[in-house]
């Protein structure tokens, strides 16, 4: 009987896409188009894959997001989360190098993970015990991780060590049979997340908190769990992006991650995911993690508005895609 209740409305689509979760790769195919016409160096190699390895930091944060999401949840922390995490990453990789030399790089990769872990549990924590709106709960640890880097770093640069620099560095710049490491990253924790969201037992249950919660509850279903574990899921995806960010620019400041909660929600809804919960689209969320990497990119390029518009454009475009859910749905 659980298990029936726990079905989301409709059949998930699982590692199909059908007609009407096309809709984001159908735009990612026309901006291309349009990129191409406006400039033909927007489709060399090069671009392309310098474009697609700066999306995958926003795609693999956005994929924990449309686990809270589609639970009926929201993360305005992920920004700050992000600079928190790399910020301790780097200072543990510092403090350990002296010791164990370049061992201090997987050792910091799992202080990352369990930072990460234990942030998304806060969230939780705060948002199911505690009988908080997420959207004022996620603010209140953004103010606080971003107070926390602040802190760490004195309002200044916190570097990674030179004598770890050039190990570090392959996992951002270097490359497996020509894919850039960030993208093999990001396609890994998508088709996790994918198998997850589409063919277990908690991804149902997920969708099926998001779709009405008082109908999963007396189904059953534990939704302070459900939901908790979303955001710690959504921690652990920061956590694997601050990862592959921190040898981008070797460093954590208090800036890092800023606007990036704006970025990720913009991916998560052009993706197909809706933002009141009750629908996750994992592979949608990638392409519209690429779509605004792509929109921002083309700004570079052309002369058609300023690059330094570029959050007021992914602003627009978030309105814009909530307006059409909400067209769809009437």
């Amino acid at each position: 009987m659980a298990d029936l209740a726990a079905a989301p409305p409709r059949a998930s689509h699982g590692w199909s896409i059908g007609w009407g979760d096309a809709g984001p790769f159908l735009a990612l195919a026309a901006l291309v188009l349009i990129g191409f016409l406006i400039n033909p160096d927007f489709l060399s190699a090069n671009n392309i894959a310098n474009v697609v390895t700066r999306s995958a930091f926003i795609a693999i944060i956005a994929i924990g997001a449309t686990f809270v999401i589609a639970s009926g949840g929201l993360d305005l922390s992920v920004g700050s989360m992000a600079a928190f995490i790399t910020g301790v990453t780097i200072l543990f990789m510092n403090w350990a190098a002296p010791s164990v030399g370049t061992a201090a790089i997987p050792l910091g990769m799992a202080v990352a993970l369990v930072t990460g872990l234990a942030c998304g549990l806060l969230n939780g924590t705060i948002v199911t015990l505690g009988r908080i709106e997420p959207f004022i709960a996620t603010l209140g640890t953004m103010g606080i991780f971003r107070a926390l880097i602040t802190y760490m770093t004195d309002g200044g640069t916190v570097a990674i060590d030179r004598s770890l620099r050039e190990a570090y560095r392959p996992v951002y710049f270097g490359d497996v049979l020509g894919v850039p490491i960030p993208i093999l990253v990001s396609l890994a924790v998508a088709l996790i997340a994918a198998y997850v969201l589409y063919r277990t037992r908690y991804g149902r249950r997920c969708v099926a908190v998001g779709a009405n919660e008082d109908v999963a509850r007396y189904s059953g279903i534990s939704v302070a769990r459900v939901r908790t574990l979303a955001f710690v899921i959504q921690g652990a995806c920061v956590a694997i992006a601050a990862i592959c960010y921190v040898p981008r620019l070797g460093a954590a400041t208090p800036t890092t991650g800023v606007l990036w909660e704006l970025q990720v929600i913009t991916a998560v809804v052009i993706g197909g995911t809706a933002l009141r919960g009750g629908r996750g689209r994992v592979w949608g969320t990638v392409a519209g993690a690429v779509i605004l990497e792509f929109i921002a990119n083309l700004m570079v390029l052309s002369d058609f508005v300023s690059e330094y518009l570029v959050a007021a454009v992914q602003g627009v475009i978030i309105i814009i895609a909530m307006l059409i859910q909400r067209m769809s749905k009437r």
